[in-house]
């Protein structure tokens, strides 16, 4: 029970490693509040756990706003939140990414910690205390061709977590980033271009532990990135991706 009596928010929570992270956060005892853009997926994972959900548009400063209202309300004030929504777009030459797509991996991908930090970190301050988890990933740190778009939106996550870790430590505020590697969630398709157990196997072999990362892999990372026992810990982009970076 490392996260007994906390209070977090978990957003992209409706599915693969935001479900994982929701799924432990309930299990070691926080009360977490279900966040996605999918209502039905939000409700399904929140009924499994015995959490509340909530439907957000991650990009959009009234609905960030109304989402951070409906925790405080209804669950109390926030200690953990983790920005776990994320998108990708299609892997093409970067020049072939039209300027829809760019948008929306950048809107949903880094606006998001934008609008989520201005609204929910005047109160952590006044509070003096708060855990901010930012899901990036492994493309921040060793990119692969054909997806250079979203690869920098999750470089800017990384710069971001650090950059604000450096400026909320003396608030009492920890920041931290997690780094997996693809798994078995919606997005793998999208980042492959393709689910074929030829595509599977190429990429498999460039990670040591020859597996994907799970929903629970990545949960039990962030449960003790936010939990008490990391109180030392902040700034760091923790690897979750069985040696893929190394």
């Amino acid at each position: 029970m490392r996260l007994q009596g906390k209070i977090a928010i978990v957003t992209g929570a409706a599915s693969g490693f935001g479900m994982g992270i929701a799924k432990k956060f309930a299990a070691e005892g926080a009360r977490v509040l279900v966040a996605d853009i999918n209502a039905g997926g939000a409700k399904n994972v929140a009924r499994l756990t015995g959490q509340t959900a909530r439907t957000v548009n991650i990009a959009d400063r009234d609905s960030v706003a109304a989402m951070i209202e409906c925790a405080e309300d209804g669950l109390g004030p926030v200690d953990i939140l983790v920005n776990n929504a994320g998108v990708t777009h299609l892997p093409m030459p970067m020049e072939k990414v039209n300027d829809a797509e760019f948008d929306r991996v950048l809107a949903v991908n880094a606006k998001s910690v934008y609008l989520t930090a201005q609204i929910l970190v005047p109160r952590m301050r006044a509070r003096s205390a708060g855990v901010i988890l930012n899901v990036a990933s492994t493309a921040a740190l060793s990119p692969r061709p054909h997806l250079t778009w979203y690869n920098a939106s999750k470089g800017w996550m990384v710069t971001a977590t650090k950059s604000m870790a450096a400026e909320l430590a003396p608030a009492g505020i920890r920041v931290n980033a997690l780094c997996p590697v693809a798994g078995e969630t919606p997005l793998l398709k999208s980042f492959m271009g393709a689910d074929t157990p030829e595509v599977r196997a190429r990429f498999l072999s460039t990670i040591p532990i020859g597996r994907f990362s799970t929903p629970e892999d990545v949960g039990n990372a962030a449960c003790y990135l936010c939990s008490d026992e990391a109180g030392m810990i902040t700034g760091v982009a923790l690897e979750v991706d069985g040696g893929r970076c190394i």
